[in-house]
């Protein structure tokens, strides 16, 4: 091997000098020093550690300067020995596991040395914390220039199944049920607020009363109960029923139950039914109210009220049900408005059904009541109305309410009642019958319910 020895190194012509070529290695013997004196660059260390990925460290070790250290004290608390102080000496750890809250990483100075002008041991207790010490001068030993506690991590979302599950909105995942299932939740967001869902749940509307073949009319049945929560990361446009505690979910299924339609009172001197309950973790949204009839009353109560009943004698109650049964806050329907009881045989009329954003229609002469407003919600993605009351019967019918409701039916036999569009918790139209020998008419079925989740799954 040939041995050059040289005190000065200087470009033949030019200012650069070049050590060996493309490829080569060029060794500097352990020991060398390499001075920079301010002028120079590319020498000497800029305050950055060389981070040592190839060894996690687990238990007790002696720090090299110059070097970082991942440090996973998930298996218990352990001591990293400082190397003797030089100054410009650097060292640098990292909490590996995020475990240092659980199990400190203690740091120990060389002998008498000092961190931070104190000669005793530093203790790392922080969650996710980063800290790297120089060491300056005798004085103040090693100083810690750069800590973080920030914990910086990739956000994880929450993964789950259940009901139709193809539809997204943005970074949401929509989840909407239309009969019974399971939102089953596999795993979790690492960020808390993620972590919150946006509902809607919807019970199933109840029917409209019936009528007898003596001219009679019947109220429109409630809209089912409607019950809503945006989460505080979510940015659709929610109902007005959208208050209430925020809900966060957890890694477990939870059963899901949509409500079915009340069916129409058959003909005769029969309310409507009411309609099934649907349910999603601790919300539970009430089926609406059934419209009455003659010799039925009052409506009866219960998400949204079904409308009253009406009979050619003002000494006939015509009471409507009533909403929000059991009351629940922000509320999840309105009353049933009442039915006219008027001497007037051809002027008879039936309320219309409570709605989940209005009150059902009080009926007037011969005129049946139009079914309280529904309310809308963009949680699928656009605006949707459900909830909607149903018409009462008269002379001139009750409209169905915008969001699902049935409108009521006029005078005539062996009718049945518009029904409650499916999936809206739409409550029946009622129906009339003029004075005959006919066998009366049947109410309309309630609209079954729907239970809507969404969260943010990227």
């Amino acid at each position: 091997m040939s041995k050059i020895e040289v005190n000065t190194i200087e470009p033949q012509c030019g200012t650069t000098v070049t050590l060996g070529a493309s490829g080569d290695t060029i060794t500097i013997p352990s020991g060398a020093t390499i001075t920079n004196n301010g002028t120079q660059t590319g020498f000497g260390r800029t305050g950055t550690v060389d981070w040592d990925t190839s060894s996690i460290k687990t238990a007790t070790f002696s720090a090299v300067s110059g070097n970082g250290y991942f440090c996973n004290t998930s298996g218990g608390a352990f001591t990293v020995n400082l190397p003797a102080g030089a100054a410009g000496a650097i060292v640098s750890v990292v909490d590996y596991t995020n475990t240092f809250q659980t199990y400190g990483l203690t740091i120990t100075p060389n002998g008498s040395e000092k961190i931070g002008g104190v000669a005793a041991n530093a203790t790392l207790t922080t969650e996710g914390q980063s800290v790297t010490f120089v060491y300056v001068d005798a004085t103040e030993g090693w100083k810690n220039v750069q800590d973080s506690t920030s914990n910086a991590i990739g956000a994880t979302f929450i993964s789950a199944t259940g009901g139709n599950s193809t539809a997204t909105c943005g970074n949401f995942k929509i989840h909407t049920f239309t009969g019974p299932g399971t939102f089953c939740v596999a795993s979790l967001s690492n960020v808390a607020a993620n972590n919150e869902i946006s509902y809607t749940v919807i019970a199933g509307g109840g029917g409209g009363g019936s009528s007898s073949p003596t001219h009679t009319a019947s109220g429109g049945g409630g809209a089912g109960g409607y019950r809503e929560k945006k989460s505080s990361v979510d940015t659709y446009t929610a109902s007005p029923k959208a208050g209430g505690s925020t809900m966060t979910i957890t890694a477990a299924p939870f059963p899901v139950s949509v409500g079915g339609g009340g069916a129409g009172g058959a003909s005769g001197f029969n309310k409507g039914a009411n309609g099934s309950n649907s349910v999603f973790n601790s919300i539970t949204s009430t089926g609406g109210g059934g419209g009455a009839t003659y010799n039925t009353p009052p409506a009866n109560p219960g998400g949204s009220g079904g409308g009253g009943g009406s009979f050619p004698h003002p000494s006939n109650p015509n009471v409507a049900g009533n909403g929000n049964t059991p009351p629940v806050s922000p509320s999840q329907g309105e009353n049933g408005g009442s039915g006219a009881a008027v001497p007037q045989s051809s002027n008879v009329a039936g309320g219309g059904g409570g709605g989940a954003g209005g009150a059902g229609c009080n009926a007037g002469s011969g005129c049946g009541g139009d079914g309280g407003n529904g309310t809308a919600t963009s949680i699928t993605g656009s605006p949707v109305t459900r909830g909607g009351g149903g018409g009462g019967a008269g002379t001139s019918v009750g409209a169905a309410g915008p969001g699902g409701g049935g409108a009521g039916k006029g005078l005539a036999e062996g009718q049945t009642g518009n029904a409650g569009t499916a999936n809206t918790g739409g409550g029946g139209g009622g129906v009339a019958a003029p004075t005959g020998c006919g066998t009366g008419s049947a109410g309309g079925a309630g609209g079954s319910g729907i239970v809507v989740i969404r969260y943010r799954f990227q």
